[in-house]
């Protein structure tokens, strides 16, 4: 595959990552501003046509798409980079485990590693980054709000961020099969 073919694939599937950003759904009633969309698809469709690094590139791609035309302020600048490292910890355990050997069972482990990095990841970040930042920037409080910093992490991020990876786990599969005649001509 020549460069350009490549940059070109990785600017389409940016794009539409950027754009399923818009549509989220909130996977827990009681937290409202967790909420999960999947634009990681397009990212994981560029691990499999392309390669690692293109996967990031698509990746950091849409979040500075992100960041420049639907900033959020505060919510965005701290939530842009915890999510870009979390997607980062999932896409990479596809494409250390299940891309070197592209079957059921390596997907199923390569699932739930990502799985388990994406939330564990996720639950230091919030408690050392998130939470704090929100403190000073947003005057946000969790632990005013949930009755204890445990509570936000143990009753809200963990389970959030554990459904979200089993989520994004069956999805990208069911398309993934969906698209493999197209994906094996490219």
């Amino acid at each position: 595959m020549t460069n350009t073919r490549k940059m070109a694939y990785v600017a389409v599937l940016s794009a539409i990552s950027f754009i399923l950003m818009y549509f989220q759904f909130q996977l827990l009633p009681t937290v409202n501003f967790l909420k999960l969309d999947f634009s990681i698809i397009p990212i994981l469709i560029g691990l499999v046509v392309l390669d690692l690094g293109s996967a990031f590139w698509i990746l950091i791609i849409r979040s500075i798409l992100q960041l420049l035309i639907n900033n959020n302020g505060a919510s965005s600048m701290i939530g842009m980079p915890m999510n870009v490292i979390a997607y980062a910890f999932f896409i990479l355990a596809l494409a250390l485990i299940w891309k070197k050997a592209p079957t059921v069972k390596t997907y199923i482990q390569a699932c739930l590693v990502g799985t388990i990095s994406l939330t564990a990841g996720m639950m230091v970040l919030n408690y050392f980054y998130a939470l704090p930042m929100y403190k000073i920037f947003a005057g946000f409080d969790v632990a005013a709000m949930v009755g204890s910093v445990s509570n936000y992490i143990f009753g809200m991020v963990l389970p959030f961020n554990f459904l979200q990876g089993v989520i994004f786990s069956v999805v990208f599969y069911l398309v993934y099969q969906a698209m493999k005649p197209v994906l094996k001509k490219i």
